[in-house]
């Protein structure tokens, strides 16, 4: 069971600039549970599942984002066990089709 799920809506210029595959990336590299998707209003929408700690990181890191990225706000709230289960199958970490 993870410690904490958390929601995280990424703003600013991260559509385009690899923001997804760097999102999945870390997430592997921090043996994080969850997905990753681009929005039809330019934003990028996650959810991470893990140690607090690990999840805190994994979203402070997000602030930055990869070089191409112009991150203008990242809004992190709560999920539900039901949000992280939009993830495939399968899959600890998977990028989703746009919403």
């Amino acid at each position: 069971m993870s410690d904490t799920i958390r929601h995280v809506m990424i703003r600013g210029r991260v559509q385009g600039v690899g923001y997804r595959a760097w999102v999945e990336h870390q997430a592997h590299l921090r043996q994080l549970e969850g997905w990753v998707r681009n929005r039809r209003d330019g934003s990028v929408e996650a959810v991470f599942a893990g140690p607090e700690a690990v999840a805190a990181g994994m979203i402070a890191a997000c602030e930055r984002g990869p070089s191409a990225a112009q991150v203008d706000a990242v809004e992190d709230g709560a999920a539900t066990p039901d949000l992280l289960n939009l993830r495939e199958a399968g899959e600890r970490f998977s990028v989703l089709p746009t919403v």
